[in-house]
């Protein structure tokens, strides 16, 4: 898939069209790097690389496991990191984020690519989420402001703020709410604040009234505890991008000014826009044009890129996948195996929840495009296992599945289940078909709105299985894609599954 430059020196947005959820960015010297939400998906953190803002690729994660280790031994889909902030200070790298069931958790690196440190819970509690830090260079003062996650808390709409201590390890008071969106008439939902200084103000940019139909605003004070005055900055007006809002302020070395935010798109997750910042007369942010999004747009001043975006591709060279796969839980040994040739070989975990993928830790993920596309892959069943199976799933609060099944006489077939979002098993979505060699070609149609026709070839060309399959979000994340490899309980090794030739195409 490629990135969103255009020949004619534009862009079209979204740049990143896909679930890059609550985006943040900052600029070190001429790169520009970004981290978004991962929620329960490990490994955690995503770290992207641009030189032009427009053309970004996947670099490495933040985040090898998720902690409390034992709570994510099991898929928690929404849960995990939200919306985290990345700084660079003091010649390292940091990354703040909100686990809205355990709090404000901190890693910090010399080095993008690591080595980065193991979580620290910089302040515990239920519902602190969205923390910014802030070191404010011209005082020596360091901060931290954080909204609040009403499931946890009961409380929502305002943004509380620290002191915190320059090595960004602890905060330093009980903290003080700077913003109380009930104050401000129309607004509801105030959250994802990220906070800078900037002409002699302290400036917190935070979304406000909801995933799917807010807007940005912008506040600012002389003092980091406020009064803070407020404006909206950006919104959909007559524009079909509902809920432009919760991202990054960047400059760039040229001295242009820049936002990046999310747009939620059901169940392709929150793509991420570009839109051109300046700063109007009166002081305040003027973003997109005149405060609505841009759909296309004159590419930053930046030296010219080659188109490139996040990797979604994989021949999985010796066994290995690439830095776009997450596991759906922290991941355990031997779910994947080395070898010396391609393919992708997943033991066929032994597992009682068969009948749900959505509860399953091994399910190896990534994002599902959003444009229409072609989703490809080669399967063989190596297992000898009575009900041992493997395929690829579309994933979400429902799911789709096709795949390979050993059965009890030995011979495989091609089966296709799905589940609703109330059901609590799957069910067949066609009949299964012989697999004569075990082998088969696995396919995808995304067609608009997610929808997704699913077809096999076992050799004789490919041929539709079931009725189209509409890909449904979770609660905060959008629809995944999935390879996995199960068995029924018993004992011993069930041998496993070999996926090779990953490829996800136009149409």
């Amino acid at each position: 898939m490629t990135g969103a430059a255009t020949g004619e020196g534009t862009y079209t947005n979204p740049v990143l069209d896909a679930d890059w959820s609550d985006p943040d960015v900052i600029r070190v010297g001429d790169d520009f790097y970004l981290t978004a939400s991962s929620f329960g998906r490990v490994p955690g953190l995503p770290l992207l690389h641009s030189r032009d803002l427009v053309n970004w690729t996947l670099i490495g994660h933040a985040l090898q496991r998720l902690a409390p280790a034992a709570e994510f031994a099991v898929p928690r889909h929404d849960c995990g990191v939200w919306a985290p902030a990345l700084r660079h200070h003091d010649d390292r790298f940091w990354i703040f984020w909100g686990d809205p069931d355990a709090g404000i958790y901190q890693v910090n690196a010399p080095q993008i690519r690591g080595p980065w440190s193991r979580p620290h819970l910089v302040k515990a509690g239920k519902g602190l989420i969205d923390p910014c830090p802030l070191w404010d260079e011209e005082t020596g003062e360091a901060y931290l402001v954080h909204a609040w996650a009403k499931s946890r808390s009961g409380v929502k709409n305002r943004l509380t703020g620290h002191r915190m201590s320059p090595d960004g390890g602890t905060l330093l008071d009980e903290g003080k709410v700077i913003v109380d969106g009930d104050r401000i008439p129309g607004w509801f939902t105030l959250e994802g604040p990220k906070i800078h200084r900037h002409d002699g103000w302290f400036w917190i940019l935070a979304p406000a009234g909801g995933v799917d139909t807010g807007w940005q605003g912008a506040f600012r004070s002389r003092e980091f505890f406020g009064p803070y005055e407020e404006r909206i900055v950006l919104e959909q007006k007559d524009t079909d991008v509902n809920g432009p809002h919760q991202g990054a302020w960047v400059d760039t070395p040229a001295g242009e000014h820049w936002f990046l935010h999310f747009q939620q798109r059901g169940a392709y997750g929150r793509v991420v826009h570009l839109q051109p910042l300046r700063w109007g007369a009166d002081g305040w942010p003027v973003v997109g044009d005149d405060g609505a999004p841009v759909a296309v747009h004159t590419r930053p001043a930046l030296p010219p890129q080659p188109p490139a975006a996040p990797a979604t591709d994989d021949d999985f060279p010796g066994g290995r996948f690439g830095r776009q796969w997450s596991w759906t839980a922290n991941p355990r040994d031997g779910w994947a195996t080395q070898h010396s040739a391609d393919g992708l070989r997943l033991t066929c975990v032994r597992t009682p929840r068969a009948h749900d993928l959505r509860t399953l830790p091994h399910v190896l993920t990534q994002r599902l495009p959003g444009r229409p596309a072609v989703v490809e892959v080669d399967l063989r069943l190596d297992s000898e296992e009575p009900g041992a199976r493997a395929g690829l799933a579309v994933l979400g609060d429902a799911f789709s599945w096709i795949g390979l099944q050993r059965g009890t006489d030995g011979a495989v077939h091609v089966v296709h289940r799905f589940a609703e979002s109330v059901a609590e098993r799957e069910r067949d979505a066609d009949r299964p078909r012989p697999a004569p060699d075990g082998r088969v070609r696995l396919r995808v149609e995304i067609g608009a709105g997610a929808r997704c026709r699913f077809l096999l070839d076992t050799g004789d060309g490919p041929r539709p299985s079931g009725p189209v399959f509409a890909a449904t979000p979770w609660r905060w994340v959008g629809a995944l894609l999935g390879l996995v490899a199960l068995a029924p309980e018993g004992n011993g090794h069930a041998g496993a599954a070999t996926f090779s030739r990953f490829r996800i195409t136009s149409p």
